[in-house]
C-alpha cells in the first residue's frame, strides 16, 4: 500500500512542519485541509519551533511581524511571543493578538518581576501588560525617572536580617550606594565583586558584595552565599555539573530540550523558576545553567567568602544585552538604569531565603 499525506499520522506531520521555517509553514497550511487542520491543532502546535527560532534571532522572518493576523496560529504561542520578543517589538512593529484576559495576566507575570504588579492598579490586564512594557522600552532608552521617583534595593546583612532600602532614582547608583556600605563596615580598602544572579527579557539581578578571605567568621555573610549558592546546588567544573537539586523532571521550556541539566535528589527541592522566566542564558535558575552565562558559581570564590552586607539590585537592560555573560564593574558602561527589586521580589526568585531571615526591616537601622 502506498504511503500518502492522508495515511500519515498527524504527529509526524506535525514534526516535519515544526522543522520548517515560518515562511514556509504559512504556505503549507494553505495547501490542503489535512495540512490546514495539522497546523491548527493547538495540541500539535507545530508554530513553536519557528517561532521560538525567530525570537532566539535578531533578524525576524517578515511573516512573524503580523503573525497574529493569521486565525491558524494557536494562540498559546503567544503567551511566548509576550513574554520573550524585545519591548520596541511588541509595541512598534508586531501586530498584537486578541487574547483572554488570564492570558494577558500570564504574559505579565512570565516577564515582569512580581513587584512591579503596583502598576496594574485598576486597569485590566491587557492595558497593565501594555503600559509595563513601554515604561520598560522608556526607561532603558532615556534617563526619565517621571514614574518611579525612588528605586528601592535590597540589603542582605550578615547578622541573617534584610533591610529594604529605597534611593533618589535620579542619582541611583548601586556602586556609591555599596561604596558607602562599604566603610560602614570597614571594608573600604577591598575590591567589590559583581554577580549577574538572574537575567530576564528585561531586566537582571545583580548583587554586589566583597569577597575576601576573613581572618575571623564574625564577619562572614553566610545568607549572601546562601543567596547566590543555593544550598544543594553546585557546579564542579568548566566541563560538568554536579546539580543536587529537585530529582523530578523540569517543566517544559520555551527553550526546548533541557537535557544539559542534571538532577540529584537531596534534602532541598527546588522547582525552575518560570514566572518570572529567565532568559536562555538562565534557563535552568535556581539551577546552574551550562554555556558561560550562569557566573553565579565564581573560579575567584575557592576559598574567600563573602563578607560584610549584600547589595541586591534590578538593572533594566537593552534587548543587544540579553544573554549577559561576563560580570562588569560598570554595569555595561554606556547606561546606568535600574528598576526597584523588592523583598517580595527577593522571596520570588529565591525562596529558599525566607527561613534563614531573621528579621525584614522596612528601611535603614536594625529593626530594634
Amino acid at each position: 500500500m502506498p504511503t500518502t499525506l492522508e495515511s500519515l499520522p498527524v504527529e509526524l506531520i506535525a514534526t516535519i512542519l515544526s522543522d520548517l521555517d515560518l515562511e514556509s509553514l504559512v504556505k503549507m497550511s494553505c495547501l490542503s485541509r489535512r495540512l490546514r487542520h495539522v497546523a491548527s491543532d493547538s495540541s500539535l502546535n507545530p508554530w513553536k519551533c519557528p517561532i521560538l527560532q525567530n525570537l532566539a534571532s535578531d533578524n525576524y522572518e517578515q511573516s512573524f511581524y503580523h503573525l497574529s493576523l493569521r486565525s491558524i496560529v494557536p494562540r498559546s504561542n503567544w503567551i511566548d511571543i509576550l513574554t520573550l520578543a524585545p519591548p520596541s517589538f511588541l509595541l512598534f512593529e508586531s501586530s498584537l493578538p486578541n487574547l483572554k484576559a488570564s492570558e494577558w495576566e500570564e504574559c505579565f507575570r512570565r516577564r515582569f518581576l512580581p513587584g512591579w504588579l503596583k502598576w496594574k492598579k485598576e486597569n485590566t490586564w491587557r492595558v497593565s501588560y501594555l503600559k509595563m512594557l513601554y515604561r520598560v522600552w522608556h526607561r532603558t532608552y532615556t534617563s526619565c525617572t517621571t514614574d518611579e521617583a525612588w528605586t528601592k534595593y535590597i540589603v542582605l546583612n550578615r547578622n541573617s536580617s534584610v533591610n529594604e532600602l529605597e534611593s533618589s532614582s535620579r542619582g541611583f547608583s548601586p556602586m556609591v550606594i555599596f561604596t558607602e556600605m562599604q566603610f560602614q563596615s570597614n571594608l573600604s580598602h577591598l575590591a567589590p565583586t559583581i554577580r549577574v544572579v538572574a537575567t530576564f527579557t528585561d531586566v537582571r539581578v545583580i548583587a554586589i558584595g566583597v569577597l575576601h578571605m576573613p581572618r575571623s567568621s564574625l564577619t562572614v555573610n553566610d545568607n549572601a552565599r546562601a543567596f547566590l549558592h543555593p544550598p544543594g546546588i553546585e557546579a564542579t567544573d568548566t566541563l560538568g555539573v554536579n546539580l543536587k537539586g529537585n530529582s523530578r523532571a523540569l517543566h517544559d521550556s520555551p527553550y526546548g530540550d533541557e537535557r544539559d541539566a542534571v538532577s540529584r535528589p537531596t534534602s532541598v527541592s527546588y522547582k525552575r523558576l518560570t514566572h518570572p522566566l529567565p532568559a536562555e542564558s538562565h534557563r535552568n535558575y535556581p539551577l546552574y545553567t551550562p554555556g558561560g552565562g550562569d557566573r553565579r558559581w565564581g573560579s575567584e570564590e575557592q576559598g574567600l567568602q563573602w563578607v560584610g552586607g549584600l547589595m541586591v539590585t534590578v538593572q533594566v537592560i537593552r534587548p543587544r544585552a540579553r544573554g549577559y555573560v561576563e560580570d562588569r564593574s560598570d554595569f555595561g558602561a554606556s547606561w546606568n538604569q535600574f528598576a526597584s527589586f523588592t523583598w517580595q521580589d527577593l522571596l520570588t526568585i529565591a525562596p529558599w531565603m525566607k527561613e534563614r531571615v531573621s528579621k525584614i526591616i522596612d528601611g535603614p537601622g536594625l529593626g530594634i
